[in-house]
């Protein structure tokens, strides 16, 4: 059995997304409406600015006290997000999720056209695992390495 792609697995294709000038509220309540942890920054011209997320809320919104009627997105959005091609298998984008420590990654075709967002609640516990043990072993060579 092969491996899934994470445009395979994940559980929603539909991307949520604002343009720049939107409230952290607004991105709030479209995150709650669609029951997901991310909403992309997508402006005028189909150009992804960023992504913001749950713990973008909870660290740059209502950690520092800002209003989120006031704020706009592109104060606390995550910039220049990294981003995953659809062929991408699961293990490796947990791996990059578990490295580099978040939990989302757009998923983007050749011509930079935004087709989701892949979430490690989108990895079956099989695929994390294997990347949970692909980390250690980084973890491992590179402290073999000094």
């Amino acid at each position: 059995m092969s491996e899934r792609t994470v445009l395979q697995s994940m559980s929603q294709r539909h991307v949520l997304s604002l343009g720049p000038a939107a409230s952290v509220h607004d991105a709030a309540c479209a995150m709650t409406r669609a029951n997901c942890g991310s909403v992309l920054i997508i402006d005028s011209a189909g150009t992804m600015q960023g992504i913001l997320t749950e713990r973008d809320l909870m660290t740059r919104v209502l950690a520092k006290g800002l209003a989120a009627n006031t704020t706009v997105v592109t104060q606390v959005m995550t910039r220049h997000p990294r981003c995953v091609g659809p062929e991408m298998k699961v293990a490796d984008a947990v791996l990059i999720m578990i490295e580099r420590g978040f939990r989302h990654l757009p998923i983007v075709d050749q011509g930079g056209r935004v087709l989701g967002v892949f979430s490690a609640r989108d990895a079956l516990p099989r695929e994390v695992n294997t990347a949970v043990d692909l980390a250690e072993f980084n973890e491992q060579v590179n402290d073999a390495h000094g």
